[in-house]
């Protein structure tokens, strides 16, 4: 007996069908749907997954935390420190002065502008035991040129009183000397001693006017009494 003929060789577009279906059996359902059993629908949808899967990643990779380097701190520049203007009568000046009367080493002497009759007296060894300073201001600024008498009444002040006397130095006079004039107390007089020592001195009578507390009464009556 002949043996069976043996079944002919499957035609390649059936194989070709074959694997289409079994993909398209792996697919979802939604997928199998829209696009059919086309192998090239099939790769098209590939194709699509994978770019979109690429573009999921870019946007991931561009996305993420990059580190931030803080600014460096600039210190700010100081502005530079102007010394402050020395104060008048100060910056290393000295005047010079005449301690004479009761005290323990009388004579010339030379203290920073600025001192004080406590200091002149100090400079001068002291007052000697037993005087009388109860009319000496202690606190008052000397004057350059100016006299310090300790324990003895003032000298009369020169056209304060009597015939002959001659105008008093409003250049070199003291606060007690100008105390004696008509019409100045010792307020007064240590205004004009102010006024003085910041002017640098009086550069005409006329300038008693500017002194605070001399009107012009009071100037007519000092007038003839005073010199520069």
């Amino acid at each position: 007996m002949a043996p069976p003929p043996e079944p002919a060789e499957q035609p390649a577009p059936a194989a070709r069908v074959s694997r289409g279906l079994a993909v398209r059996e792996r697919l979802p359902v939604w997928l199998q749907a829209r696009c059919g059993v086309e192998p090239r629908t099939v790769a098209a949808v590939g194709v699509v997954l994978v770019a979109a899967v690429g573009f999921a990643a870019q946007q991931y990779w561009s996305g993420r935390p990059q580190p931030v380097t803080a600014p460096a701190v600039v210190a700010p520049v100081s502005a530079p420190v102007s010394a402050p203007a020395p104060a008048p009568g100060a910056g290393g000046s000295r005047i010079v002065v005449d301690v004479s009367g009761k005290v323990r080493d009388p004579g010339i002497r030379r203290l920073p502008a600025g001192s004080r009759v406590e200091d002149a007296l100090a400079a001068a060894g002291g007052v000697r035991p037993g005087t009388d300073t109860g009319g000496l201001n202690r606190a008052r600024v000397l004057v350059d040129g100016e006299q310090v008498l300790v324990g003895a009444p003032a000298p009369p002040a020169p056209g304060a009183s009597g015939p002959g006397a001659g105008p008093l130095s409003l250049g070199s006079a003291t606060a007690d000397q100008l105390d004696g004039l008509p019409g100045v107390g010792p307020v007064l007089a240590q205004h004009i001693v102010d006024f003085r020592t910041e002017r640098g001195g009086f550069r005409s009578v006329e300038d008693l006017r500017q002194v605070n507390g001399i009107g012009e009464r009071r100037f007519a009556d000092l007038r003839k009494l005073v010199r520069p």
